[in-house]
């Protein structure tokens, strides 16, 4: 069954950048921006992960806590972080049990060679958990507003 607006969002116990658990039903009660994204430290990633650090502010007074999910590991994730100052969660999805549950773990092609990696995607999940609008085509220059756009 294929993840929609309106759809229970998916819950997940997965660790963080610190290796602590984090698990979606902990945030009942708030709202979610979470995005799946490729990889650390490519340029598209880290455009949109720089934009939404920059714009967190924002988010935050309108609600959203951002976390965002790829299947790098936990030490990638601390790099990335540290190197670019984000003030939010990376998910090490490596067992790629959330980025199957959200449906994002795709067939991908480049320069003609097909493969398995995330579609860059992000889910607005409200304070009951349920997806409210699903970005599928992410700006990642302007990705802040997208999500802002949407209120």
């Amino acid at each position: 069954m294929a993840l929609e607006v309106g759809s229970t969002a998916p819950d997940f116990a997965q660790k963080n950048q610190h290796g602590e658990v984090v698990r979606l039903s902990d945030f009942k009660g708030q709202k979610i921006a979470l995005y799946f994204y490729p990889k650390d430290n490519t340029p598209g990633c880290t455009a949109q992960a720089c934009n939404l650090n920059d714009n967190l502010p924002a988010l935050q007074q309108a609600g959203y806590k951002v976390i965002g999910v790829s299947v790098d590991g936990e030490k990638s994730h601390q790099k990335f972080i540290s190197k670019f100052g984000l003030q939010f969660d990376l998910l090490a999805d490596e067992d790629h049990q959330i980025v199957e549950a959200y449906q994002v773990w795709v067939a991908k092609q480049m320069y003609g060679r097909s493969y398995m990696g995330t579609a860059r995607t992000t889910f607005l999940i409200n304070e009951q958990g349920i997806i409210e609008r699903i970005i599928s085509k992410v700006d990642t220059k302007n990705h802040a507003e997208q999500i802002l756009s949407s209120l």
